[in-house]
């Protein structure tokens, strides 16, 4: 019985010391990215489309103060942040409009993107607006399209980052799946909400094999935002947005807060 005790005493006291460790891990990884500049890089996951609170000078680009790359700033104050997330941003758009900031003294980046290049928009539009066959058929179409000619393009826009900023921490962060299912819930058939966050995974695994290919690291947010998927009832994603159609499908304030600030600061 001693022993027992003894041993959970012993248990206990290691835990404490491995989460104590833990953390000072992930203050000196923090402390480390702040020591240098933060580029915020991708689309519109990114800037923040959704949240709301916009700096009217990103005119469309809709880069928000409630959006994960501008609150770890406020949080970490590294020594510059360079924040050139724009909406609707694909690869070729981060590769031909956002990369300026990027040099030797790059110390962390962060970015989402390859949605839009697989047709995002346009399946969330034939999934709202048409039938479950032609829905199905416009995801596999994007599925298609992030096997085929995604990898492609994700390596070479990885390519030039680590190019423009060697030294620096690249953190690439994927997308939530966005319904919670089995749920009644108006709206899409359950089908439908089955094969969209079924394509979603599809994405995140593409783009977590591609960061690892160039040595960066992935961010799954899925599991921050378990629970908070449409139709869960308490989603940090809008549904469809009549009032502004561009919320659609994008995080809230609390899911930027909630959903990718925690994974971006434990990746960072």
């Amino acid at each position: 019985m001693r022993r027992s005790r003894f041993a959970a005493c012993i248990g206990s006291f290691l835990l404490a010391v491995g989460l104590a460790l833990t953390g000072a891990a992930t203050a000196h990884a923090s402390q480390q990215a702040a020591a240098g500049g933060y580029v915020a890089l991708g689309d519109s996951y990114s800037s923040g489309v959704g949240a709301g609170s916009y700096d009217s000078s990103s005119g469309s680009c809709n880069r928000s103060t409630k959006a994960y790359p501008y609150l770890w700033n406020a949080a970490h104050a590294p020594s510059s942040f360079a924040f050139t997330a724009c909406s609707g941003a694909r690869t070729d758009d981060v590769l031909a409009n956002q990369l300026g900031p990027l040099n030797s003294a790059t110390a962390l980046v962060s970015i989402t993107v390859g949605g839009n290049d697989a047709g995002f928009s346009d399946v969330m539009t034939t999934c709202v607006l048409q039938s479950d066959s032609t829905c199905l058929s416009r995801i596999n179409t994007a599925k298609a399209y992030v096997d085929s000619t995604l990898p492609g393009k994700l390596d070479n826009l990885y390519s030039v980052i680590r190019s423009k900023a060697p030294n620096a921490r690249v953190v690439v962060l994927g997308y939530p799946r966005f319904y919670k299912l089995g749920q009644v819930c108006l709206g899409l058939s359950e089908t439908k909400r089955s094969a969209i966050n079924g394509a979603s995974d599809h994405l995140n695994a593409a783009l977590a094999k591609a960061a690892a290919n160039r040595g960066f690291t992935f961010g799954d947010v899925r599991s921050t935002f378990g629970g908070h998927e449409i139709c869960s009832g308490s989603s940090w994603l809008h549904s469809v947005d009549w009032l502004n159609i561009g919320n659609s499908y994008h995080p809230t304030a609390a899911g930027q807060s909630g959903g990718y600030l925690p994974v971006f600061t434990g990746a960072a």
